[in-house]
């Protein structure tokens, strides 16, 4: 096993077990996860028969930076990972006024089939294992020379759906002893995946969570997202809102507008008619994020115009909602929302 893939609780009890102090555990995890050590035998406050003991044991290998895109129109760079096995995912650099922000993928490819998203194409292959995670992370800051300060688990694949391995991944990446990053600067993307989204907010991770949305009824959603086929829109919305009751977290809708899908003024009226039958008994907190869709070649979705997307905001702002509509950073380099893949171009 891959020993990047355990927590620090779970190390001391490893330590243990082997015959070694458990207060070995900080010094081995910091090693491992703040100064990401590549060779074990640097860690030279270790043992040399604790070192030879843990190479015997744990697998110590990393994934590796593949390719690096820069945009020509900003700062935002994106990577190519090639993971141990050979696969490769992509991860994507983004620099803000606040400071720097990773796009970090959970599964090599996707099978959530969204219509307008080049991430699905090709389907799922494979979760990433919680150090294929966290070495996204790593590579990118090791080789920009940066700290990161905050992480959206948005490229490849459906993060609720590797469920284990993200919240190892979250605890990781928190723990005061390796990058220390909060988990209120983490946020969490989902198609809606009602079971895991309610097991979420019990473990007592505060993390951001944000909701592909995308439509305004059950009717629309299915034409470009066939987890509602699944999952109808009002029991997503409630669980959602159940994860607000506990956490206070502010909620993140997503939403995708597409050219003569879901861009329309009477679309906007039915989001805000949806936002307030779904929450009409308590305040949620929350933002809806405006993407205009990203074409990908393999699909005819087309971004509306400039105007349409500017009334749809506007209708939602007078309608007292808060509204954003998201920076299209690195699409020069296919490194916007809906533009990532899990192969080589």
């Amino acid at each position: 096993m891959n020993i990047r893939n355990m927590t620090i609780e779970e190390l001391g009890r490893d330590l243990v077990y082997l015959g070694y102090e458990k207060y070995r555990c900080k010094q081995l995890f910091t090693w491992l996860h703040k100064n990401v050590i590549d060779n074990i035998d640097d860690a030279t406050n270790l043992s040399k028969d604790l070192r030879k003991t843990l190479i015997e044991k744990y697998d110590f290998s990393m994934p590796s930076i593949y390719k690096e895109y820069k945009s020509k129109i900003d700062d935002t760079k994106k990577y190519l990972i090639l993971l141990n096995d050979d696969d490769i995912i992509e991860s994507v650099l983004m620099k803000y006024s606040f400071g720097y922000s990773i796009c970090i993928s959970s599964q090599v490819g996707c099978n959530m089939g969204c219509k307008f998203c080049a991430s699905t194409i090709g389907g799922m292959k494979r979760n990433l294992e919680t150090y294929e995670l966290l070495s996204q992370i790593y590579l990118i800051q090791k080789y920009n020379n940066i700290k990161v300060s905050n992480i959206v688990i948005m490229g490849l694949g459906e993060p609720l759906l590797n469920y284990d391995n993200i919240i190892r991944f979250l605890k990781i990446i928190n723990d005061k002893f390796g990058q220390n990053i909060g988990l209120r600067n983490i946020t969490l993307s989902t198609c809606g995946i009602i079971p895991n989204i309610e097991k979420l907010m019990n473990e007592n991770l505060p993390i951001n969570l944000a909701l592909s949305l995308h439509a305004s009824n059950d009717e629309i959603r299915k034409k470009i997202m066939p987890i509602s086929n699944k999952y109808k829109l009002n029991d997503v919305l409630n669980s959602i809102l159940k994860y607000f009751e506990k956490t206070n977290r502010r909620i993140t809708f997503e939403y995708c507008l597409i050219k003569d899908i879901n861009d329309s003024k009477n679309d906007a009226y039915n989001l805000i008619k949806l936002f307030k039958d779904s929450f009409k008994h308590t305040h949620v907190d929350f933002n809806v994020n405006l993407i205009p869709v990203n074409e990908v070649k393999e699909n005819s979705f087309k971004r509306p115009d400039n105007i349409t997307i500017s009334n749809f905001k506007n209708i939602l702002e007078n309608n007292n909602i808060s509204v954003t509509i998201r920076r299209e950073l690195g699409k020069d380099i296919s490194g916007s929302c809906g533009q990532l893949r899990a192969s080589v171009k």
